[in-house]
């Protein structure tokens, strides 16, 4: 299971270490493993979330995300996308943004910071609204009781979340990026990041928005066929099957990807604290989500959501702590071993009280007298 899993990563990891090995000499090496490393954990919870969708696909779509997707991931965020930055910022074509990239790194690197306000607007409002929408949620199952309890009621005010991340872009770009420009004397960023959180706001609302709505076209959809079949299966005529579920899940792998990507923000731009190299970078970071992919799709097949009821919980939580990290770092530089180590301490303890939650049901379903204990019982034996 593992192997025809992780397979196609184990092979990805073999083929680029052994590249950069060859290309560029064993600096290349390591570095490509350290920024493997890194991506794989800053981006655990990306491989939660995205299992908790992912299982609502089919197995075709599965392998869809895994290697359609794999491809946008690497080649788009990992290596596309920080060209695009560098292009638009210099205001140069994208292969002037390349060869500066290759023969001038530093001031390459300058550029994509500079840009950093930007990006992490759109990707912190983005996760922002995605946390915001999981705790407003009523949920049979709750992790934190006493906070999600509340939160549940509050969401009960229609567009709560919306407002509520309107106000935090707002208080953001009026404290850190004016701040950040009287501070250090660069160029004011209020308008950047007022424009860029809209963005991220306003792609979360269309994306999420569709996938939602042909989600829910589908299970419609479903329960029609299901009463054809019934009907047909009685009349013993043959049912005409038409589904929506290309249109679903087309939308939700969509959804998918602007998440990976949102997620990426992070890893690309703690990237540089390790690399100038842009061909280093992509190979090191793709390797890592390479394994990030797989490993949504191991969560899936294994049914460990089920199993840990409260993985879901805890991803949602670090998701909540990486948008508001994000934001911060529009002013302030934070170690990207913190926002690491944040995600997975939160995992970590949703994991271990679903453990806990695991053993206490064992134990009162022990406690409990069967059926036949029961009649034994009664029957004085």
């Amino acid at each position: 299971m593992i192997l025809r899993t992780f397979g196609w990563s184990f092979a990805v990891t073999a083929a680029g270490l052994a590249f950069a090995a060859w290309q560029w000499g064993w600096e290349a090496f390591g570095i490509v493993l350290i920024l493997s490393i890194l991506e794989i954990s800053l981006s655990f919870d990306n491989a939660v979330v995205n299992a908790g969708i992912l299982k609502k696909m089919n197995a075709f779509w599965q392998r869809i995300f895994l290697t359609i997707g794999i491809m946008v991931a690497v080649f788009g965020m990992r290596l596309v996308f920080p060209v695009v930055i560098v292009a638009i910022s210099a205001e140069v074509g994208p292969i002037e943004a390349v060869q500066l990239a290759i023969q001038e790194p530093g001031r390459y690197e300058d550029l994509v910071t500079d840009a950093h306000p930007a990006i992490a607007a759109f990707g912190g409002m983005f996760l922002l609204m995605i946390f915001l929408d999981f705790v407003f949620e009523d949920r049979d199952i709750k992790w934190l009781g006493w906070l999600e309890r509340p939160l549940a009621k509050l969401g009960r005010i229609d567009m709560l979340s919306v407002c509520i991340a309107l106000v935090v872009l707002l208080v953001t770009a009026m404290t850190f990026a004016t701040h950040a420009h009287v501070s250090t004397g660069h160029a004011d960023k209020t308008s950047t990041v007022l424009l860029s959180g809209v963005a991220g706001l306003i792609t979360y609302l269309v994306v999420g928005g569709l996938s939602g709505y042909f989600e829910d076209k589908l299970e419609e959809e479903e329960e029609h066929e299901h009463e054809e079949e019934e009907k047909a299966r009685a009349e013993g005529k043959p049912v005409s099957v038409v589904g929506l579920a290309g249109k679903a899940a087309f939308f939700l792998f969509l959804y998918l990807e602007v998440l990976d990507a949102s997620f990426s923000f992070d890893g690309v731009i703690g990237a540089f604290a390790i690399t100038n190299h842009i061909f280093w970078m992509a190979l090191g970071l793709g390797i890592g989500a390479m394994y990030v992919r797989s490993l949504t799709v191991y969560l899936v097949r294994q049914g460990t959501l089920d199993d840990y009821v409260y993985l879901e919980h805890g991803a949602h939580y670090a998701i909540g702590a990486l948008a508001a990290i994000l934001l911060i770092t529009i002013q302030h530089q934070i170690s990207e071993i913190i926002t690491g180590l944040v995600g997975v301490f939160l995992i970590a303890a949703s994991f271990l009280s679903s453990v806990r939650r695991n053993r206490s049901l064992e134990t009162s379903e022990a406690k409990v007298p069967t059926s036949d204990e029961k009649t034994e019982a009664s029957s004085g034996v």
